[in-house]
């Protein structure tokens, strides 16, 4: 059998198989197989190992470029568990591919519907990508402001093409070379951006029939499509209007529970969008039947369902979607299935963390989710953020400091059996200054207008807290309200020192 070559390439495994003239293999397209995979065990490779991929859960990958432009090629998208062995036998390495081909769903293409050749002097010098939003510095040089902003952010105070000191910091929106990108997007693609075209519409043509088994498939290819960037299919995926054909099939249609696998596929492709293209099409849910799908998933829908509805609600916070968003956070029975998520240890608790803050982000909004239990809701899981490597704790603390501004919150914090306990134990927190900085700016506001807020907080250690704090390398801003909350808690440290 033949043996596959090895290969150390940009901080990955290249496994080649060639299998054109392989016996026994003939249910194969006859063109060389690749596999690109990450590989954080390289020096235990041995140099003439096969690849068999274990694929219990398939996360998408991006598209690896290692296309050949002279022949179709399959790209395998769904794999995360891995092994490598040592196969002397034929059949056994032919019945483990033939489990690894049946298990894994792919994606045929040629180079010509993934690669797309956009001028050089329309790419970012950072990003090496189409400019969305060009911007010129007073070196001349032109970026694309996310990149160049993102430069800036760093502590960086020069050009990065030409490394020279900036005496002016100021960014010029670039309106000429933006004006000749909408051009040349609008002139017609090329032989290769033609492809991509054909292959999209063919795309949303399927997802407009009636097959269901069809529609799975398109969505599958659609969700790897939008995982790999590219420019200039972020214009065609706008262009040809995914977001609101998605979003009628999820919202518009009848719920159906042999649907869900289609609604889950469905929803996740939406999500993948959502960062391409205009977010007006999400305006459509304000439609009385197409909210109450949405309740209906919401009170129904699988866990995935709910984890992608809450993701969707987090992206309802932008000023377009403002109405969108009132809505959703009028409706009890919605905000209180997100309060409840949020109480659960699981992944779904910080899609529910991520909703409440984009609900709350409008006033109008913030009475109905206090009246839900969302202080309660929020202090649970940042009880539980100890027990999770990653956490949402620092936008849990936003979410209780934008509701504090209704006295029911203040309220509601104060009675919480381990509210102001939960709060104290997050003001010293090495690993995360923002949850210091907020943890203290909450306690200022509930201990200034609640006396029993006081004693609790000086009972739970927060003298201590505050003391290590401001000996710490906290920012200038977090020290200065430590500061202020150490003067409004030493009336009461005077009053009673057995309490410190």
């Amino acid at each position: 059998m033949p043996r596959p070559l090895l290969r150390y390439q940009n901080s990955s495994l290249r496994i080649e198989l060639e299998l054109a003239e392989t016996a026994g293999l003939n249910k194969l397209p006859h063109t060389p197989l690749f596999f690109s995979v990450l590989c954080p065990f390289w020096n235990l490779v041995p140099q003439n190992a096969c690849l068999v991929l274990a694929t219990p859960k398939a996360p998408t990958f991006k598209l690896p470029n290692i296309i050949s432009p002279e022949q179709p090629t399959l790209i395998f998208c769904h794999f995360v568990e891995y092994t490598v062995f040592h196969f002397s036998n034929y059949q056994l390495f032919s019945t483990s591919f033939f489990s690894l081909w049946n298990n894994l769903q792919f994606l045929s293409m040629n180079e010509a519907q993934i690669e797309i050749t956009i001028p050089h002097l329309f790419r970012c010098p950072i990003s090496l990508d189409l400019f969305e939003d060009p911007v010129t510095l007073c070196t001349g040089q032109t970026y694309d402001r996310s990149s160049i902003e993102k430069w800036f952010s760093s502590g960086n105070l020069t050009c990065p093409v030409t490394m020279q000191k900036l005496h002016d910091p100021s960014i010029v929106p670039n309106h000429t070379l933006r004006h000749l990108i909408d051009q040349w997007l609008q002139l017609g693609p090329q032989s290769g951006n033609s492809t991509t075209i054909d292959y999209l519409a063919a795309l949303k043509h399927t997802l407009e029939s009636p097959e269901l088994e069809n529609k799975l498939q398109a969505l599958e290819k659609i969700r790897v499509l939008s995982d790999e960037y590219c420019s200039f299919r972020k214009s065609c995926f706008h262009q040809l209007s995914f977001l609101p054909l998605l979003l009628e099939l999820v919202f518009g249609t009848q719920l159906s529970k042999c649907h869900m696998d289609f609604t889950e596929l469905a929803l996740s492709c939406i999500l993948k969008l959502l960062p391409l293209v205009s977010l007006e099409p999400l305006n459509m849910i304000k439609d009385e039947s197409k909210l109450a799908t949405f309740l209906l998933l919401f009170e129904k829908g699988t866990s995935s369902v709910k984890t992608s509805l809450c993701c969707l609600i987090d992206s309802t916070a932008a000023p377009q979607t403002e109405q969108v968003c009132h809505m959703l956070g009028h409706s009890n029975k919605l905000v209180h299935e997100i309060v409840v998520l949020a109480r659960q240890d699981c992944e779904v608790s910080k899609a529910a963390i991520k909703a409440m803050l984009a609900l709350c982000s409008l006033q109008s909004n913030r009475e109905n989710l206090v009246k839900a239990g969302a202080i309660d809701g929020v202090i649970t899981y940042i009880s539980g953020c100890e027990t999770r490597q990653k956490n949402l704790a620092p936008l849990a603390m936003v979410i209780i400091k934008r509701l504090l501004e209704l006295e029911s919150a203040k309220e509601a914090l104060v009675n919480h059996p381990n509210g102001i306990e939960t709060l104290v134990k997050m003001v010293f927190r090495v690993c995360n200054q923002e949850c210091s900085e907020s943890a203290v700016g909450i306690l200022a506001i509930v201990c200034r207008d609640f006396g029993r807020a006081r004693e609790e907080a000086i009972g739970a250690g927060v003298l201590t807290q505050l003391l290590f704090l401001l000996q710490s390398q906290c920012g200038t801003k977090t020290k200065t309200k430590a500061r202020m909350l150490l003067k409004l808690l030493r009336s009461k440290w005077i009053e009673d020192p057995k309490q410190v």
